[in-house]
């Protein structure tokens, strides 16, 4: 797009469904390299990459010719594909439905980036739930409770 010039930073945080913990350390690393690939491939530029075995936290810079939306589709759809056909867990692998996606400025990207890059630490003190909920508070993004990212045993009792 000639004249075109953007400066998109878009932090994404998904989950696996239930919150189960399958992503093994033995395969983690394979999966950011596959999902850098999806990223790349579709243009944009992968910044960070990192997680929990319930949860990955993704910052990329985004061209404009893609919606949020339509990047995480793709990475979310192709790689439970890939780790499905891998056979890494026991039972069928799945993304839970939804996503968080949050911008920030050129000033605010090596702040995202060792955050992202240190998750395992920052695990170690707080819940998964806990981190999401402040950052959708930090955001001032309007949410319903009901809707968060629920906990494997929640989603039993229903």
């Amino acid at each position: 797009m000639a004249n075109t010039f953007t400066q998109i930073y878009i932090h994404f945080i998904f989950a696996v469904k239930g919150r189960d913990r399958l992503i093994g350390p033995n395969w983690e690393d394979e999966l950011y390299k596959y999902i850098t690939g999806i990223i790349q491939n579709s243009g944009h530029k992968l910044l960070a990459i990192g997680g929990m075995p319930d949860h990955l936290h993704i910052f990329t810079g985004m061209k404009p010719d893609h919606s949020v939306s339509e990047l995480m589709r793709l990475v979310k759809s192709n790689s439970s594909k890939w780790i499905n056909e891998k056979r890494f867990t026991r039972t069928k692998f799945q993304w839970q439905e939804g996503f968080g996606a949050f911008s920030y400025a050129n000033s605010q990207l090596d702040s995202v980036i060792g955050y992202i890059n240190r998750q395992k630490e920052h695990h170690k003190r707080q819940s998964f739930k806990a981190e999401y909920l402040e950052i959708l508070e930090k955001s001032k993004v309007e949410f319903d409770l009901k809707y968060i990212l629920n906990e494997v045993e929640e989603l039993y009792q229903h």
